[in-house]
Formats: C-alpha cells, structure tokens, sequence
C-alpha cells in the first residue's frame, strides 16, 4: 500500500479541538495575513431564524448547512514535510537512514515518510453557514452547497462495499 501524501492528526497538545462554524462568503479578498479581531467588520444577526450580515456595504443572508451524522468537518493549518521545510530554512534536508534489515517495501515508506505533509487539527465543526447576495443559498441554485451534497453522495458510493 502506498504511503499518503497528506496526513492529518490531531495536535497531541490539545485534549480537545475547539469547536468552530466556519462561514463561506461569496467575495473575494485580495490579503493572506493576519486580520486581528473579525468583531471589528463582521457582525451577522439572526433574527426569525434567518442570519443577516453587511460586508463590504453589502447586505448578505446566511444558510446554516449541517454536515451529515457521520462526518466531521475540521479546520487544520498546514504543516510542511521534513524535506520542505529544510528547504524553506535553507538547511540541509534531514538525513536518510536506511535500515539494512528493512525490506525493500519498509525502506520505500521510509523515504516516503520524508516528503508526506500533514494538517495538524486545530478546530472542528458540524455546520459551515453559506452566504448568499441577497437571497440564502439553497441547495438548488447556490453551487456550494450542491457540491457539498453531492461530495457526501459520491464519497460514500466509492467508500461503500456491497
């Protein structure tokens, strides 16, 4: 079996991974930094049941859409593979030990153990809310919310055994 490229754990710090509700806004912000405090722009208010914010001068309308019962949504920040980041720090990439007992098959995963990046979990989350101009997303029209469907449709027909 080959080894993964992407690994995902749990940060064994932490007993817990806090709980988030990630929201999906229709913009798109040209900035990849830090922000600070959100509280300072975006303020969403529920009231009858339906979620309202402004962003940016426009009025937006959020849906919650719950993941299924036995899925869980994460929320993970990237942490690179020993060669990669050797390569950022410009140091040498770590040394490859081979293990002369080993197989053929237990010194490949070795190497590959090298070069698989992992996210380390640092939220988790049962709903993500969708945003919509001036209407709520719906699973008809808004694309997010139907690739989130048929994402959850097409996972489980190819994970599924008959």
């Amino acid at each position: 079996m080959t080894q993964p490229i992407l690994e995902i754990t749990a940060d064994t710090a932490a007993a817990k991974p806090a709980q988030a509700t990630p929201h999906l806004l229709p913009c798109r912000v040209h900035h990849s930094g830090p922000v600070g405090q959100a509280d300072d722009f975006w303020r969403p208010e529920e009231k009858n049941g339906k979620s309202t914010a402004y962003f940016r001068g426009r009025k937006l309308h959020g849906q919650p859409v719950k993941l299924p019962a036995d899925y869980r949504g994460v929320v993970g920040v990237r942490r690179d593979s020993p060669r990669e980041q050797a390569r950022a720090n410009n140091t040498s990439a770590p040394e490859e030990v081979v293990d002369v007992d080993a197989t053929a098959a237990e010194q490949e995963a070795q190497r590959q153990r090298l070069d698989t990046g992992s996210l380390s979990v640092l939220a988790e989350f049962d709903e993500v809310v969708v945003w919509g101009h001036q209407s709520t997303a719906d699973a008809t029209t808004d694309p997010y919310v139907r690739s989130m469907d048929e994402w959850v449709s097409l996972s489980e027909k190819i994970h599924s055994y008959e």
